[in-house]
């Protein structure tokens, strides 16, 4: 039985070899026939016609063809992407500007003005205290400066005062102090 079937092998196999060479060909002749490729092109420029007369039928009818639809599907995507984006934003704003957060927020500048305004305070505060520390001793009975201004940059005790040092109250504008003395006021 092992010949019968290597006999019947070998027939298929010549066969089978043939066949298919023999196919390709009738098929590579088919579609190389002009013939063919007319009646194809025919078919396909006819089908390209009947879908544009379809399409315009369907517009006098009012009624959307497949490409108005995917147009308005894409369109549609793009909105909703759109407004998407825009509730995302209005959730955001809406977050920020609840009550609370408002409210924490007004807070947080409250106290950031209260040390500002306290920095402030404690700054003019100290110019304050230097300039009472000096004028007590200034002013003390017997100090021979009362009821006259020095002028500025003089010299008391080898200690130079900042020039516009001057006590409050105490000053006398130049042209009367000038006037005092003798001296006429030059221009």
């Amino acid at each position: 039985m092992s010949d019968t079937s290597n006999v019947a092998r070998s027939l298929r196999e010549r066969l089978g070899g043939n066949t298919e060479e023999r196919l390709g060909r009738a098929l590579t002749e088919v579609l190389e026939s002009p013939l063919l490729t007319g009646a194809v092109g025919r078919a396909f420029d006819a089908r390209e016609k009947a879908a544009q007369a379809q399409e315009v039928a369907m517009g006098a009818l009012n009624i959307p063809s497949a490409a108005d639809i995917e147009r308005l599907t894409r369109r549609l995507r793009s909105v909703s992407n759109r407004l998407e984006g825009i509730e995302d934003g209005v959730h955001r704003l809406d977050r920020a500007l609840s009550l609370g957060a408002v409210e924490e927020r007004l807070s947080s500048i409250e106290e950031q003005l209260q040390a500002l305004t306290r920095k402030l305070d404690a700054s003019s505060r100290q110019p304050d205290a230097a300039q009472a520390a000096e004028a007590p001793a200034a002013s003390a009975p017997g100090a021979g400066t009362a009821g006259k201004a020095k002028p500025a940059g003089a010299v008391k005790a080898g200690k130079a005062k900042p020039a516009g040092a001057v006590k409050a109250g105490k000053a006398k504008p130049a042209s009367r102090a000038r006037a005092k003395k003798g001296s006429a006021p030059t221009p």
